[in-house]
């Protein structure tokens, strides 16, 4: 029956975000936000016009990859290095004011030593998704606020793998000391091993059939899903695996058009993504964690932006960059909202407690969009001063 079909869902997705975003746009609204309202209405908790929203999810998820994919392909690996090593400082003591901040906020609501713990790591993180699809492409690849960005961001999502290996541990009943060593040599064997196949592979493939368009896109898109495979089966994440297959072919001459050619399908699974977001949301539950959310939301908004200009001021960066980058790393992670499932099927917090957190996230998703493209240029800006691609 089509009514329950993929065909339909994207279907609804794609004609649905067309008339919101026109919506949206006329009303002088994020598109993001009109995503994840669509979600909202048609998903399994609106209309029940798309009832497997996880299927959804899994698709948009594909947009991540490619994102990340497109980040390495701009990334020399002698600056990535440098960009990592300079941003080490400023990402730990970060993430541990933002730990602190959560967890102190969890206890003063009630919420068991555990829970409060957990609910104070997923504020650590800022969202890749938000921060590197609401920044231009000249400043994401060539100005210098994107290469402090991406540093960030990817010491971020290391730390945040290895709380979701650590909840895994507790649902697969303790991780052994084996199995720990075994991802300690996970990175260099996956770096390892993208830069040989690269290099002995890839390199003369490409360079051989450099004029069939048609075949460079297929190769790229097979590189990239296959890396991110590795990557996953290695024990890191599918999004690490893609930005190392990014970072990988960077030197390569035609890595230009790579990135052109894959903007639009990232685009178009990054939709999905959004969409996703809003149809995943159980609305029912919440009148029971609106106030907390309201509040750590409120706490998060006000308090990333300015810690991260702080710390960024200190290490050396002017003033006017490091405001900026503070207030487009001023939301919570994509990453908090896995957390929170994987943690609440691991035993470790209750449901009250996944649902805060996958509140928070959205909310500050929302108002953290608002905040950018009001004030710094964006692909999707509203006003055509700041609107810049």
């Amino acid at each position: 029956m089509l009514h329950g079909s993929i065909l339909f869902s994207i279907f609804l997705i794609f004609t649905g975000a067309a008339v919101l975003a026109a919506m949206a746009l006329f009303a002088r609204q994020s598109l993001l936000v009109a995503y994840i309202l669509l979600g909202g209405l048609v998903g399994p908790w609106g209309l029940k016009l798309v009832n497997d929203a996880a299927i959804i999810q899994e698709i948009g998820h594909i947009g991540i990859i490619f994102l990340l994919f497109l980040l390495g392909l701009n990334l020399q690996p002698a600056q990535l290095v440098r960009m990592l090593r300079e941003a080490v400082m400023v990402t730990l003591l970060s993430c541990l004011v933002f730990g602190i901040i959560g967890m102190l906020t969890g206890m003063a609501f009630g919420y068991s030593r555990l829970e409060s713990l957990i609910i104070g790591s997923v504020m650590m993180f800022s969202s890749t998704i938000i921060g590197l699809k609401l920044l231009p492409t000249t400043a994401l690849h060539h100005r210098h606020v994107g290469q402090v960005m991406i540093s960030i961001l990817l010491l971020q999502d290391i730390l945040a793998i290895g709380i979701l290996l650590l909840l895994e541990g507790l649902t697969d009943s303790g991780m052994e000391w084996k199995q720990v060593t075994i991802l300690a040599l996970s990175l260099p064997a996956v770096v390892s091993i993208a830069m040989l196949f690269e290099r002995y592979l890839l390199q003369p493939l490409m360079r051989r059939f450099d004029t069939i368009q048609e075949y460079l896109f297929l190769t790229a898109i097979g590189w990239c899903l296959g890396m991110a495979q590795l990557g996953e089966v290695m024990g890191l994440s599918y999004e690490i695996g893609a930005f190392i297959a990014g970072v990988s072919l960077a030197t390569n001459p035609i890595a230009l058009f790579i990135a052109e050619s894959f903007k639009p399908l990232r685009d178009f699974f990054l939709i999905m993504f959004f969409f996703s977001l809003g149809a995943s949301f159980n609305i029912t539950l919440l009148p029971e964690v609106i106030i907390p959310a309201v509040i750590i939301s409120s706490i998060m908004l006000a308090l990333k932006p300015v810690t991260f200009a702080r710390l960024l001021r200190k290490s050396g960066e002017s003033s006017g960059l490091s405001s900026e980058v503070g207030v487009r790393l001023g939301q919570v992670s994509e990453f908090s909202l896995m957390i929170a499932v994987l943690a609440l099927n691991a035993g470790a917090i209750g449901s009250s407690a996944s649902y805060l957190i996958q509140t928070t996230t959205l909310i500050t998703f929302i108002i953290s969009s608002y905040i950018i493209m009001l004030n710094y240029p964006t692909p999707i800006a509203v006003s055509e001063r700041l609107r810049k691609d």
